[in-house]
């Protein structure tokens, strides 16, 4: 297994029927065993390929922070350490309206050559089960696939660059709702790289190289695809864009500046390596709007080829419809 599990520990966290938010801790640590491991590499595998993540790391004197780092230097065990954690994400909790039950989940372990400490409140969901007998009855499971309050810290990074901004990963929450609310007030972390951020400017750097390198359209097509294909294969692989890589893959212009050059000489602010946000990135190849109830998207090399836009009349006219959509107007005419 690429996964090696140090320490896990599990504290609950329950709604009492008074409303009442109820901690309750795990009075000895638990044994590292087959379902331990098991349960370490599925959260380090939902967690790794869960999108929307942001990154950040700890403020100046979080108790958090101040916690590991003494479970690491020996002076406490780490379920002292998780229960010290559950506790002050209790606190935490305590001062919203909302209350989030579940179970808090804390493993240190190592993967492949890194080490990290996943923290997390899984909610826990009913189901039904068969027992030995044949009768029907009910069983509580951690719901994995759906984390939405969690973060892990590799401490490798941390320890081998401990000014990073983003050694911490966090996912960032739902939909109207921050984690930053209770989360990050409990880590007692700051947001650090912004990942779109990174992306767009990776978007102009490459808009503006075509640019200023007097890239004809073809040309610019296949610059643009390539950056694109490039960060789409380091997204499906789960790895980040390195831009040595990137530069090293595309094409010298004629006066012998590759990418990477022309990036740090015009002052662009990339980080040497970022996650990729696929989303941001997608204008590379491909237009894309909606409102008013349309929504369009198309390729950006059939722009003046089969699409062409006036913009004193703010109309698209499109030269050959796509044969399904054809057959719809044509019925609904």
């Amino acid at each position: 297994m690429s996964l090696q599990l140090h320490h896990l520990a599990l504290h609950q966290l329950t709604l009492q029927a008074q409303g009442e938010l109820h901690l309750q801790l795990r009075s000895a640590p638990l044994d590292s065993d087959a379902h331990s491991e098991q349960l370490a590499a599925l959260l380090h595998q939902h967690f790794i390929h869960k999108p929307g993540k942001g990154y950040g790391f700890f403020q100046t004197g979080s108790d958090v922070h101040a916690g590991l780092l003494s479970y690491q230097q020996g002076h406490h065990t780490f379920h002292d350490f998780s229960c010290d954690c559950a506790t002050k994400l209790h606190q935490e909790l305590v001062k919203y309206p909302f209350a989030d039950e579940g179970v808090l989940v804390m493993a240190h372990y190592q993967h492949l050559a890194t080490e990290y400490l996943f923290i997390g409140l899984l909610p826990i969901q009913q189901s039904l089960k068969v027992t030995g007998s044949l009768d029907i009855s009910a069983t509580d499971y951690l719901e994995l696939k759906n984390i939405t309050i969690a973060a892990c810290i590799n401490l490798s990074d941390k320890a081998h660059h401990p000014e990073s901004d983003r050694y911490l990963t966090y996912i960032k929450g739902r939909v109207g709702r921050g984690v930053s609310d209770f989360f990050l007030d409990f880590l007692q972390a700051e947001v650090g790289l912004d990942v779109k951020a990174q992306n767009q400017v990776l978007l102009q750097a490459v808009e503006d190289f075509c640019a200023d390198h007097q890239l004809d359209k073809h040309e610019s097509h296949q610059y643009r695809q390539q950056v694109f294909d490039h960060c789409s294969a380091q997204l499906k692989a789960g790895d980040e864009v390195v831009i040595r890589e990137l530069s090293n893959e595309l094409p010298v212009s004629v006066d012998a500046q590759n990418f990477e050059a022309f990036a740090e000489h015009q002052g662009y602010e990339l980080d040497a390596q970022f996650p990729v946000q696929r989303s941001t990135l997608k204008p590379l190849t491909k237009f894309v709007g909606s409102g008013g109830g349309v929504s369009l998207t198309f390729d950006a090399q059939l722009l003046n080829e089969r699409i062409f836009y006036d913009p004193d009349t703010d109309t698209l006219t499109m030269k050959g419809v796509p044969p399904n959509l054809r057959e719809q107007l044509v019925r609904r005419g």
